[in-house]
């Protein structure tokens, strides 16, 4: 399969639940219709991240608060952890999950330096979330916010590869994925997800 294919199905399969993960518990117990992204013109299968972002805004008065908007330093702190989560977290984390899960899948090799090398910088990464979760509940503070929510897509499949270590053994990253997976919209999106 080529590396094009690949990426196109990599990139429409891993973020797709990000879209609906808050949002789908406030809809099944109030009755919302699923969010309308009619007016929304950013490519749909790959700015998953502008789409929550958007979503987040445009519903912020009517569902739960995921940027933070009523409290400046913590809409500062989750815009600052959504950068870090883009850049710092999620290069390492997809090329493992790419590697270990995804190129199997399509009957590609594994490569085996890839997730190995992958895995040090994202212990890395993980080293800090850790001392950060030491003293806040939440990455921005002590409420679930958007930072939390573009976790949980790629922990999840890391949790199902040699790697899931990286998560389980550190206190605090544990104990906060444990939270943010708990969530009831994010189990009824898991219970979908393949792999």
């Amino acid at each position: 399969m080529g590396f094009t294919k690949l990426r196109h199905a990599l990139n429409g399969w891993t973020h797709s639940p990000y879209i609906y993960v808050d949002h789908f518990n406030k809809m099944l117990n109030l009755n919302y219709n699923p969010p309308d992204l009619s007016s929304f013109s950013l490519d749909t299968s790959s700015e998953s991240r502008a789409k929550t972002n958007y979503i987040s805004n445009k519903y912020n008065e009517i569902r739960a608060d995921l940027l933070r908007f009523g409290n400046v330093p913590e809409f500062a702190l989750v815009l600052v952890w959504m950068e870090v989560e883009a850049h710092r977290f999620n290069p390492p984390i997809s090329a493992i999950v790419r590697e270990a899960l995804v190129k199997p899948a399509f009957g590609a090799t594994t490569d085996a330096s890839v997730i190995e090398s992958e895995a040090e910088k994202l212990a890395k990464v993980l080293d800090v979330y850790e001392s950060r979760l030491s003293e806040n509940k939440y990455l921005a503070g002590e409420n679930f916010s958007l930072a939390d929510l573009h976790h949980l897509p790629y922990i999840h499949y890391l949790l199902k590869t040699s790697k899931a270590d990286l998560i389980t053994s550190r206190k605090y990253v544990k104990a906060w994925w444990d939270d943010i997976s708990s969530r009831p919209s994010w189990k009824k999106v898991s219970e979908n997800i393949k792999f």
